[in-house]
């Protein structure tokens, strides 16, 4: 799905698109019902029940998927913070001299991180921004290199700074990827039509009675309208309800202990 798809509104279209198939359903079993009132219903159930089981198997297997995702985003954010404050410290086996640019640009790297995601959903920010993050890795990494074959480099400097420097910037293309990372449009478009025709033969079902049930009719679209909007919401947790800042603050804390 399109990262720019809100949430709300495909759940909207969805509740709504799922309320007129119930009443469409409902009105065409009622016609069924008056051509055949004996038989008119018949063998109907095995054939409802098959397909909300596959509705509701779909609707689990996307909700756990989104949030598996999820939590890989959040501990991600952990590793790359691990990633940054190992290289930090290792700056201290470079000769005092090359320390403070050095250090100075890493603050300004990690301001650089912070502010990437901070400006989502805001694309063209956000991607301005993680093209300065990319300017400072190469100078970061450039300086650093020839920091460690100074004479006053620590003997091991060579050895562990770069694979730091490595790790630190290779978190970068992994939390990239994950944010990219979401299920084929295919599925959120089998989920739709699913769910529409669920509802269809819902209302089919729903023609023995003599009145509409309200409660069951607007209970069954609100819980699936809000089903799929946290799913939704899960796969971008940078753009509604559902948000991955709060846990920046541990970048944001890392950030502190470089002053």
């Amino acid at each position: 799905m399109d990262s720019m798809m809100s949430a709300a509104l495909f759940a909207a279209c969805w509740l709504v698109g799922m309320l007129v198939m119930i009443e469409i359903g409902r009105r065409a079993g009622l016609h069924r019902l008056a051509r055949d009132p004996v038989k008119g219903m018949a063998g109907l159930g095995p054939l409802q029940g098959a397909v909300l089981a596959l509705f509701g198997l779909l609707i689990a297997f996307t909700f756990s998927g989104g949030a598996s995702r999820f939590d890989s985003k959040r501990q991600l954010i952990a590793e790359e913070a691990n990633d940054i404050g190992t290289a930090y410290l290792r700056l201290d086996l470079l000769p005092a001299g090359a320390q403070p640019a050095l250090r100075a640009l890493f603050r300004d790297y990690l301001d650089s991180r912070l502010a990437t995601y901070r400006k989502l959903p805001d694309w063209d920010a956000a991607k301005a921004e993680f093209v300065r993050s990319e300017a400072l890795q190469r100078e970061i990494w450039t300086r650093a290199v020839a920091a460690t074959r100074d004479p006053g480099a620590h003997v091991d400097a060579a050895k562990l700074l770069p694979p730091s420097l490595n790790a630190m910037i290779d978190i970068t293309t992994t939390r990239t990827m994950a944010a990219r990372t979401h299920p084929p449009l295919i599925l959120y478009a089998l989920l739709f039509v699913l769910g529409i025709g669920c509802s269809l033969l819902a209302g089919y079902g729903m023609a023995e009675g003599k009145y509409r049930s309200w409660i069951h009719i607007l209970g069954f679209a609100v819980i699936m309208g809000i089903s799929v909007f946290v799913i939704l919401d899960l796969e971008y947790p940078r753009m509604g309800f559902i948000r991955l800042d709060k846990y920046d603050q541990v970048l944001v804390e890392l950030r502190e202990r470089m002053q």
